[in-house]
């Protein structure tokens, strides 16, 4: 009990130092946005502590099967670390962020070929901003970008290489997957399968929609304000967490359902066998 209480409560700060990063390491927040912050993070401190502490699943997945949510996490928290520190090195350059910001040119102009995401997502700079500005955005773009695939093919090897997510014992299906009833519509393996490629689908075409769908929605959307530290970072750890997190769903869902199959074939032959002897 004491130990499920100590590592909820390491999660639950996780969660909380990655809301409050950029607040904290950015210069020059407001005290009225910094009281905001500190809110969100304190809700979602609790919340997850309150998920992790329980017996009980409520809404999140893949609950006890590491390292999914984990990788997940170390995505979406390195990729706002490294674009938080990009930012604060403009005001206060130190030897890490010069070096990220380098790496990050690069990387940004190695992906920014015609009709790539990074490309769209240059595209969203207006005729107001900078020189420097647009070369934020794709500075910023690419690093995000190239931490979401490095979190996808993470998770991939897992699966294949350290037969996730079996290797450290049974998984339980109710625990990991609390929203998903097994018991309505039609064959379970069917509609894991057809989720799970729906989540593949998803994530590998919402980089693309997504700096569309603010392009069309630029008349209520102000892309200006894409020049402000905070809404810059969160828009594109945003812009590459949520489609990665999609496909590396997908690629969960489609092994469940494998590995559910592969128990139908072994039952369905200890029957014949069975069978067979009387």
């Amino acid at each position: 009990m004491i130990t499920r209480f100590v590592k909820a409560g390491i999660r639950a700060v996780a969660v909380a130092l990655l809301i409050a990063m950029p607040a904290v390491l950015l210069p020059g927040y407001a005290a009225d946005a910094a009281q905001i912050t500190a809110l969100l993070a304190l809700v979602a401190a609790l919340l997850t502590f309150v998920e992790y502490v329980g017996d009980y699943p409520s809404i999140l997945e893949f609950r006890d099967a590491p390292p999914f949510n984990r990788l997940r996490f170390l995505a979406l928290f390195s990729t706002v670390l490294v674009l938080t520190l990009i930012c604060r090195g403009e005001s206060y350059p130190t030897a890490v962020s010069q070096m990220l910001t380098a790496f990050g040119g690069k990387v940004g102009g190695w992906l920014d070929f015609p009709f790539s995401p990074v490309r769209l997502m240059v595209l969203l700079a207006t005729d107001d901003m900078s020189a420097q500005d647009v070369e934020r955005i794709r500075t910023h773009a690419g690093l995000a970008y190239v931490i979401s695939l490095l979190s996808m093919l993470a998770f991939v090897l897992v699966v294949r290489l350290l037969s996730w997510p079996v290797r450290n014992g049974a998984f339980n299906f109710w625990v990991n997957l609390p929203l998903f009833d097994p018991t309505i519509g039609k064959d379970v393996l069917y509609r894991l399968n057809r989720d799970g490629n729906v989540n593949v689908a998803l994530g590998f075409l919402l980089p693309f929609l997504i700096p569309a769908i603010m392009k069309l929605a630029a008349q209520t959307i102000n892309l200006v304000s894409l020049t402000e530290p905070q809404t810059l970072i969160w828009t594109m750890s945003a812009w590459a967490f949520l489609p990665a997190s999609l496909v590396m769903r997908g690629v969960a869902l489609m092994r469940i359902a494998a590995l559910i199959e592969q128990k139908r074939k072994r039952a369905y032959a200890e029957a014949e066998a069975e069978v067979q002897t009387i």
